[in-house]
């Protein structure tokens, strides 16, 4: 990913962590609440996403990051859906587990 989009993920991921919500930062779809949250920045053109959590014990767990290619209008390919559903169960067995 270039260095700038890297530098807002990364600026997003920080205000998560800090109880903060970058402005760039919404709800993803598809997922029925505001627990998973994508950030997309546009850079030369092209369109990158982050996916993260802050569902389970306030932690951050960054489930995606990608650049995204779809010829879908804003519609997240789901190839990249099912990543972040996969990652989501992780981080979710994660939680509990560090909970126990």
């Amino acid at each position: 990913m270039p260095e700038a989009v890297v530098d807002v993920f990364g600026y997003a991921l920080h205000l998560a962590q800090t109880g903060g919500k970058h402005s760039q930062a919404k709800p993803l779809k598809g997922f029925g609440s505001a627990g998973v949250i994508e950030v997309v920045e546009q850079h030369i053109g092209d369109t990158y996403r982050a996916v993260y959590t802050v569902k389970f014990g306030g932690r951050v767990y960054v489930l995606h990051c990608f650049q995204k290619k779809s010829t879908q209008g804003n519609k997240t390919p789901k190839q990249e859906m099912e990543i972040i559903r996969n990652r989501l169960r992780i981080a979710e067995a994660h939680a509990a587990g560090s909970q126990s």
